[in-house]
């Protein structure tokens, strides 16, 4: 039967119709295919990332604090006045951590602490006098992947892991134990953080066994040029360390600030205006108004 050109022409058109049908069919199939890689992607990324922190929990010799954020433990500041995290250059990537002893205000760019903070007194100092050192040193299992320090890259590289918040200070098992997290550590000069730091932390405790009360103490790094780090993580190597400590009772503060060497010499204290001076850290800002 011959087909006229209209018949011809709806054949066409039909035919056209169904072929776009196909093609739409086809690109709807393949979007849903790559949509459930992606979200198939997305949930293995997930359970990756929650395996590991479980992983690095696990792994951890003693329980810490979970959470961020100075709350928690407030009264390790002076008037129970915490540090507010957002007046910190959000370039250091800044996070707070509460250990049971002490706080740290520690930066995922350095990967180091910026600054920790203790409370102190006669009794802790006293309770802590024959507190057995664990030498368990770990990652925080706080921090993530890639934004802390590990053990690895302390290795080799001729440095102390030092503690910025002491093992001396801690008055119990457990926080002795959490103060070995490398959150609380920066790479030290080994002469440096065995001798002449020891015998600092050591010249506050004295004074804390003679204070009346609470006694404030914020230890931390100085990073001068030129940067050096270490390890696969670039871990920031400071060239100075600090300690300020501020006496609740008399209203006194005074400050160290060494250079990360092995030939530091440990001079006469400086007043807290000369500290802020220098670091520009304004640490006593909520006793200072």
């Amino acid at each position: 039967m011959q087909l006229s050109y209209k018949h011809k022409s709806f054949l066409l058109a039909a035919k056209l119709a169904g072929a776009a049908l196909l093609a739409l069919a086809s690109q709807v199939a393949g979007a849903w295919s790559l949509g459930a890689a992606a979200e198939h992607a997305v949930s293995g990324a997930v359970a990756k990332h929650s395996r590991a922190a479980f992983q690095d929990q696990a792994a951890a010799p003693v329980a810490l604090p979970s959470g961020r954020g100075f709350s928690s433990c407030a009264s390790l500041f002076p008037q129970k006045n915490p540090l507010n995290v957002a007046s910190v250059s959000a370039d250091w990537k800044p996070i707070a951590l509460c250990s049971n002893q002490f706080a740290v205000l520690y930066s995922g760019l350095s990967k180091t602490p910026l600054v920790t903070f203790e409370r102190l007194n006669r009794e802790q100092i006293a309770d802590a006098k024959d507190e057995q050192r664990t030498d368990q040193f770990f990652p925080d299992p706080r921090l993530p992947r890639g934004a802390r320090a590990e053990l690895e890259d302390y290795r080799g590289s001729g440095l102390d892991r030092g503690h910025l918040a002491p093992a001396g200070d801690q008055p119990d098992p457990e926080s002795m134990a959490q103060s070995f997290a490398l959150s609380n550590m920066v790479p030290q000069d080994q002469t440096n953080n065995r001798k002449i730091w020891s015998k600092v932390e050591g010249d506050v405790r004295k004074f804390v066994r003679r204070a009346k009360g609470d006694v404030y103490v914020f230890s931390g790094p100085i990073f001068n040029a030129p940067r050096r780090t270490i390890g696969p993580n670039r871990v920031w190597v400071p060239s100075h360390l600090f300690k300020l400590v501020y006496d609740e009772a008399s209203g006194r503060s005074w400050a160290y600030i060494l250079p990360n060497t092995a030939d530091a010499r440990i001079e006469a204290p400086m007043d807290y205006e000369s500290f802020v001076k220098a670091t520009g850290w304004n640490l006593l800002s909520a006793v200072h108004q």
